[in-house]
């Protein structure tokens, strides 16, 4: 991986959601909304020329582990986001 294809997920917090870069284009995000210690997250996109390649995966674990950090507990409503924990039980502790 060069360091143009290296991802970097930043927490938009102005625009409550996380957002996947690589290089200098973002080419996705994951939407969510706080209530109190609980986060919901209900919408994660990745640029459709980018997809099937894992993005998806990589934007998911990255916001997922920074919640954790942050210890709030979530709701996945996004399909995406479900079907990760699913196949990831280490994070089926954070879901609400």
């Amino acid at each position: 991986m060069t360091a143009e294809s290296t991802p970097d997920v930043r927490n938009n917090l102005d625009l409550h959601r996380y957002e996947l870069y690589v290089g200098d284009r973002m080419i996705g995000i994951a939407d969510y909304h706080r209530r109190d210690d609980v986060v919901v997250l209900p919408h994660t996109v990745i640029e459709p020329r980018q997809r099937g390649r894992g993005w998806g995966d990589v934007i998911v674990r990255a916001a997922l582990d920074d919640l954790r950090q942050q210890g709030v507990r979530i709701i996945p409503q996004c399909w995406f986001v479900a079907e990760f924990v699913d196949h990831n039980p280490q994070y089926a502790d954070l879901v609400a």
